[in-house]
């Protein structure tokens, strides 16, 4: 099922058994972000969160943990809650198949209903804004799709971008926002820049489901985000223009905020505590002027819960970042079988590959590396023969523990960039990177001593199956 806005998904959730109304009254600080920190530690099903008896807002709704689940990205894909993270992955690779599904334009956005703008346009007034962590420095808005386009080719639409990233209030109309060097919009920027010109933005919150999927997703720069989402929506996008910047948005969004990344203006941002489960210091970091605020009368805030995994970042960005390094690397490697990126948003990434020749799974790693989304976030990557699931992680263990040997199977490579929120990195933005190679070496490479492999009985399968079924007879 496709979902068009986001109150659609939320009674989706409700009707699932997915969705926990809190009606008891709750401090902003700390209630509202220790609940979001603690649901995900009620496991695969845990449900998202919905307050709207907040103490000292007369009319709060805040809506947390949305995907912090796989039962709930399981239904933002349609599919039923119980399907397994394995199956979910391989039905986003099935969808991503079926790309570019192109959008559809609507006229009567939802979140056209109210408009502040000029000097009006007071943030406040809008969003009920809390702090997360209790070391951030600030409020901050942290799951809105970020809109810009590329400045010398504006009407190319696979150059635009969707992105989150995160974004501190800084006053009522002055945002600051973080544009890691690796994303399109740091391109972007710094075409608008180089021209001398701001960069229009415009910043949507609330979104459906399947919008938030595609703007964690690491796509190339020329793919179009929302081309993506109609083909894992399985319909195409509804999207509006927005009336200040004319940037296409989502046409069921809650807010929208509209205004210019003022060109060569930067100010001090940060700390935050990210999705690295560290915070991250202050720096001086591109601002935002709000200009226009359209939205939905009641709107929903939607935030996002950042901190030590798993949190619902880890869910929400899971498979999005397994399945275009897997689509990359298959380009070039036909034999990678699978790729599981799912852990601290790809630093570390588990490939399991057929080989041609001895050092073949080597060139792979380093293949991770050079990917778009690998580039800045990959720092170690294992590679495990073609019969090692790497979301199997007692399997994974085993083959480190018995196919690598440190003399000829680690690959360590000095100074190649990282995003400068990993923590590791003795320079921000660089960090010398690893390849393990964890798989059987084949000729001309005949190290080691492997024998005949254990293998599962042909029976295995069948019985699994029918242990299943009993058990949950029971």
């Amino acid at each position: 099922m496709a979902y068009d806005d986001f109150r659609g998904f939320l009674e989706a959730l409700r009707k699932e058994g997915q969705l926990l109304h809190i009606t008891d009254e709750v401090l902003p600080e700390p209630d509202i972000a220790a609940a979001a920190n603690a649901a995900p530690r009620l496991g695969d099903q845990a449900p998202a969160l919905y307050f709207d008896n907040v103490k000292g807002f007369t009319d709060a709704r805040i809506a947390l943990n949305v995907h912090g689940s796989w039962a709930n990205h399981a239904l933002a894909l349609g599919l039923p809650k119980e399907t397994g993270t394995k199956e979910q992955v391989e039905e986003f690779i099935r969808r991503w198949d079926t790309f570019p599904v192109a959008p559809e334009w609507r006229e009567n956005p939802l979140w056209a209903e109210n408009t502040l703008e000029g000097e009006d346009a007071d943030i406040f007034r809008v969003l009920p804004l809390i702090r997360l962590n209790d070391g951030d420095g600030g409020f901050y808005i942290d799951k809105a799709a970020v809109v810009s386009k590329d400045p010398d080719d504006p009407e190319h639409s696979g150059k635009q971008n969707v992105g989150i990233y995160r974004i501190e209030v800084k006053g009522r109309r002055t945002l600051a926002i973080q544009p890691v060097p690796v994303h399109d919009i740091a391109q972007h920027l710094h075409t608008a820049e180089e021209r001398g010109e701001d960069l229009p933005v415009a910043i949507t919150l609330g979104n459906e489901p399947m919008i938030s999927i595609v703007a964690s997703t690491p796509m190339e720069y020329e793919q179009n985000e929302y081309e993506l989402a109609g083909a894992l929506r399985g319909a195409p996008t509804p999207l509006a223009k927005a009336p200040l910047t004319g940037l296409p948005v989502p046409w069921g969004s809650e807010v929208v905020i509209e205004g210019v990344i003022e060109g060569r203006k930067r100010e001090i941002e940060g700390p935050f505590g990210e999705f690295t489960g560290h915070y991250s210091g202050g720096r001086n970091m591109p601002v935002i002027r709000i200009d226009r605020i359209s939205y939905r009368t009641n709107p929903v805030f939607e935030h996002l819960y950042l901190g030590m995994p798993w949190t619902e970042v880890d869910y929400l960005i899971a498979a999005s970042t397994c399945v275009p390094m897997y689509k990359q690397l298959r380009r070039d490697f036909p034999e990678v079988q699978a790729v599981n990126a799912m852990y601290t948003h790809g630093l570390v990434v588990i490939v399991s590959t057929k080989k041609r020749y001895g050092g073949f799974a080597k060139a792979v790693g380093m293949r991770v590396l050079t990917t778009p989304h690998g580039l800045g976030y990959a720092t170690t990557v294992i590679v495990v023969d073609e019969d090692v699931d790497p979301f199997n992680l007692p399997q994974v263990m085993w083959a480190l523990s018995t196919k690598m040997n440190p003399a000829g199977d680690l690959v360590q490579i000095p100074n190649l960039p990282v995003l400068e929120l990993a923590p590791q990195a003795i320079t921000p933005g660089i960090t010398d990177k690893l390849v393990i190679d964890a798989t059987t070496p084949v000729a001309p490479d005949n190290r080691g001593n492997y024998g005949t492999q254990v293998r599962d009985l042909p029976e295995t399968g069948e019985w699994l199956a029918r242990l299943q079924k009993l058990a949950g007879a029971r």
